[in-house]
């Protein structure tokens, strides 16, 4: 404590506590409100209560990414180090499969019902679907890093005998974090694209309209006053902005000191909040001394609790207990589908064979045009943090509001969505792609890119020998991020509409879209549901697992 005494505050410290008080006071004001008695009330379009709207959605946001890193710390290393990790992958490309709808569906009656009559339940049932969309997509690239930790520091570990937590901590979780910050801007950007579902709820007979800038744009969409949805649009950029200024930004900065190369490589990205953190006296050094006691303590709490002799616990014991549930989960399906028909049940897989050539078609368009962009951004990484806010602007911006326009152009020009629906696929789901390209070729160490200088590569050569090999990994991740991700576009992108007027396109998006409007939760939702998870499980199994075993044996660095 002494050192900490020593430290005199400068003005940087003042200006740091003042900024600190400023944000607690801004979420505990959203808490408190979050916290509130239910009182339905209609969302006012007047611009003066856009602040609020934007806190209250920043308060969800934020949320929701907490909690979905606290799962990728603990879901991913089980998956990666543990026995269980087939059946855990499965259950995590399944819940991946799963639309956000299905989620927001079971959900909201849940939850409400655990707090009647207060607003806490469909604030949770918001927060849930935003976490349901952030989630996955963290804890596939954490696992991923896990997977392909360089060999030589995997035999370091073992040679200087560090225990599970010391290797977790000094050499897992650094070497995964330039990617997985990355991956948790995508995952914030992913939140966005479903915001007005999660706080404009409408699921069956249930309508809540939650204050938030999701509610204000829907709202806005169904009066048609695009006045307030370009005000709504501002407001949400306001909100992008902050988050990447503030969290982001320097996240990105500090975490280019864990890159993994053996020299020197590029000038790392700079961050204004973490020069200012730099300058501070007393902050400097309670943050510095903070981290090393916490982390001292893990240590030390794990040396305490390890036994002499390690304890392997027969893992054989859980596997009737998830036979029987998963006898179980397969008796309610069948009880819940008992009522459909044969033919509807065939008609759902016939619809789901159309969504799936359009998500292959739109995963292919997607690679094509942005694994190129996405490594040479990777290559100038101070360009890619210039352009990173517009970056994340654009991947965050709800293109399902976007749609009713696309709705005016195909009927103006008798344009068939059956093939357009594509394109509104894609304008959420290829950030995915470009996110984790982008975050593999920052990964390139230096050494090996001074080595390919050295052997002349130039061009075409030096991506095939190197740049494409080395992003390989980070693309397959993007990929069946990417590919989940599609699958739940398809639900808002088969069915526009503009002035009264509905197009829809033949798939499975439309089905569960129809259905999850007219009875919430019933059979035809859930056999679209399933029929959905069933294509995405089979995809991921036969074509996204295949390359990335591919990835962890031919191109692991």
């Amino acid at each position: 404590m002494v050192p900490i005494l020593r430290e005199r505050p400068n003005r940087y410290d003042l200006l740091a506590l003042a900024l600190t008080l400023g944000l607690l006071a801004f979420f505990l004001k959203a808490s408190q409100e979050a916290a509130a008695p239910f009182a339905p009330t209609p969302i006012d379009l007047d611009p003066i209560h856009l602040p609020e709207y934007a806190l209250r959605t920043a308060f969800r946001m934020g949320l929701a990414l907490i909690l979905s890193t606290l799962f990728t710390f603990l879901y991913a290393p089980l998956a990666a180090k543990t026995r269980l990790e087939p059946f855990l992958v499965a259950l995590l490309d399944i819940l991946q499969s799963v639309p956000i709808l299905g989620f927001l569906a079971a959900s909201v009656g849940a939850l409400a019902g655990l707090f009647p009559g207060r607003a806490l339940g469909y604030e949770l049932a918001a927060v849930f679907a935003v976490f349901t969309s952030q989630a996955w997509n963290m804890a596939f690239s954490f696992y991923q890093a896990l997977k392909t930790v360089p060999r030589e520091l995997d035999e370091a570990a073992r040679l200087f005998r560090l225990t599970p937590w010391q290797r977790f901590w000094r050499l897992e979780l650094p070497f995964a974090l330039p990617g997985l910050v990355w991956n948790a801007m995508m995952s914030m950007s992913g939140g966005w694209f479903f915001v007005v579902a999660s706080e404009a709820i409408a699921v069956g007979k249930t309508e809540v309209d939650l204050p938030g800038i999701g509610s204000y744009m829907a709202s806005a969409l169904a009066q048609g006053n695009l006045q307030a949805l370009a005000l709504a649009a501002v407001a949400m950029l306001c909100v992008i902005v902050l988050y990447d200024q503030l969290l982001f930004r320097p996240l990105v900065a500090w975490s280019q000191r864990f890159k993994y190369e053996e020299r020197a490589g590029q000038e790392p990205a700079r961050s204004w909040v973490l020069d200012f953190l730099r300058r501070t006296r007393t902050v400097r050094v309670l943050l510095e001394r903070g981290a090393n006691w916490a982390l001292e303590a893990l240590l030390r709490y794990e040396r305490r609790l390890r036994p002499s002799r390690p304890l392997r616990l027969p893992t054989w014991p859980l596997y009737p207990a998830l036979a029987l549930l998963a006898l179980w989960g397969l008796f309610a399906l069948f009880a819940t589908l008992r009522p459909l028909s044969l033919a509807e049940v065939a008609h759902a897989f016939a619809l789901g064979f159309f969504t799936l050539l359009r998500v292959l078609g739109v995963m292919l368009l997607a690679s094509l045009v942005w694994v190129p962009v996405g490594i040479l951004l990777g290559q100038k990484p101070r360009l890619a943090v210039r352009v990173q806010a517009l970056l994340q602007f654009l991947a965050a911006f709800p293109a399902n509001l976007l749609y009713p326009f696309f709705a005016y152009l195909l009927l103006r020009f008798h344009l068939s969505l059956e093939v357009f629906s594509a394109f509104l696929m894609a304008l959420g789901t290829q950030w995915y792609i470009l996110f984790n390209v982008m975050a593999g070729s920052m990964a390139v160490p230096g050494d090996l890119k001074e080595a390919a200088r050295g052997f002349g590569l130039r061009g075409w050569a030096l991506w095939r020998r190197l740049l494409l090999p080395a992003s390989f990994p980070y693309l397959v991740t993007g990929l069946i991020t990417a590919s989940g991700g599609t699958w739940n576009a398809s639900i808002v992108a088969e069915v526009v509409t503009w002035h009264g007027k509905t197009l829809e396109a033949t798939g499975l998006g439309s089905y569960i879209a129809r259905w999850t409007l007219a009875e919430g939760q019933g059979p035809h939702l859930l056999l679209g549901i399933a029929v959905m998870s069933l294509y995405v499980v089979a995809l991921n199994r036969f074509l996204w697992r295949r390359l990335y075993r591919l990835a962890e044996e031919r191109y692991r660095l």
